[in-house]
């Protein structure tokens, strides 16, 4: 069996391995899908400066994140109907990361329920949030995920519409009929229904309350007392309004490039962000990240720590949660060598000196 090096080798497995539908809706943005290929390509042109004849014999990696200490600024972003990638889903995903000691999200739209992701065991776990029409439906899903141990709800903010993703408009996406939306279980909730265009599309269309406001942060504050993060955020006009409206954090994110095509990657709309923030709060990153190399240049410009999402899923897709296991391996065993080989001994001493930016590498044009 060839050995994996690196987390891109696991799109390319999962490619072969998984059914046409379920990669294509894992791996494809939106509409011309430049902001995808941006994602990408935007880490290629930061460069690094590192510094000589600095100690690092001894490297250490740990941090905080609201307050829970990680072995390494690497958590596991929330992705969608992970059952679709392989029969365990959610639960290889949480044993992985409970294994690695780091931050799990749980998508709202999980194929795994909070209470069933929390009896695989202990762990560091934020609940991902859509917010519904029904409010009362929004208020038991947080107070659900609350009890069963949940540390943080993860708000995303930037899907009052889902973004046109073509490829699953030409495969009729839909979740395969033997999986359930398990946290909508017992309220009326957890089909997708197969439509002439994407179920999913469908699906969000009907029931994602899009008239989502900041009041309705204030709102979410009154119904839990975990910290909120707020995901999808942008701009630096946003990030200021995150920090007025009371939110725990901001992670950086484009939706993995599935809503609105061109608009920057995240990497690229980082500092603006973590300036207008001006460290009243933390800020992560989502987005294209599949090194170490990539880890280090988003704390570079200011993240406080990034989250993974497609290799998660490729990864699992192929080897389970060994595949997951092994993904947070590479890319803390890369993150550690870019720190050494960048003179850095702590995640603390990584600064935005260590990187300069590479105007002269051309953009990449639009997929056509």
């Amino acid at each position: 069996m060839m050995e994996i090096t690196n987390v891109s080798e696991y799109d390319k497995l999962a490619k072969e391995r998984l059914p046409k539908m379920i990669y294509d809706y894992y791996a494809s943005g939106a509409e011309d899908e430049w902001t995808l290929e941006e994602n990408r390509n935007a880490f290629s042109r930061i460069l690094f400066r590192p510094r000589i004849l600095i100690d690092v014999s001894h490297i250490d990696i740990t941090t905080t994140v609201l307050g829970f200490k990680i072995p390494m600024p690497i958590m596991i972003a929330p992705s969608a109907m992970q059952k679709m990638a392989h029969p365990e889903g959610e639960f290889a995903t949480a044993r992985a990361a409970s294994a690695a000691g780091t931050i799990m999200a749980l998508s709202t739209l999980a194929t795994s329920s909070v209470e069933e992701v929390a009896s695989t065991g202990p762990g560091i776990r934020f609940f991902q949030l859509y917010v519904m029409k029904d409010r009362s439906v929004v208020a038991q899903l947080v107070i659900r995920a609350e009890k069963a141990g949940f540390n943080a709800i993860v708000l995303t903010v930037d899907t009052p519409r889902i973004g046109r993703r073509e490829a699953d408009i030409k495969n009729r996406f839909i979740l395969p009929q033997h999986l359930t939306l398990k946290n909508f279980e017992g309220l009326d909730l957890g089909k997708i229904d197969r439509t002439d265009n994407s179920g999913l599309a469908s699906y969000f269309s009907y029931q994602v309350d899009r008239s989502l406001n900041w009041k309705d942060v204030k709102w979410l504050q009154t119904i839990t007392k975990l910290p909120i993060l707020l995901k999808g955020v942008l701009t630096a006009e946003d990030a200021r309004l995150a920090v007025q409206a009371g939110a725990a954090g901001i992670i950086v994110s484009n939706h993995g490039a599935r809503q609105l095509d061109f608009v920057p990657a995240t990497i690229m709309a980082l500092e603006e962000i973590v300036k207008a923030v001006e460290r009243r709060i933390p800020v992560f990153l989502d987005g294209g990240v599949r090194r170490g190399t990539d880890v280090f240049k988003a704390l570079a410009l200011g993240a406080s720590g990034v989250f993974i999402g497609r290799p998660v899923v490729f990864s699992l897709a192929v080897h389970g949660e060994a595949g997951v296991r092994k993904v947070l391996q590479m890319l803390r065993d890369e993150f550690e060598l870019t720190m050494a080989l960048s003179g850095c001994g702590t995640v603390e001493e990584i600064t935005r000196n260590h990187v300069m930016m590479d105007t002269e590498t051309p953009r990449i044009s639009p997929k056509l």
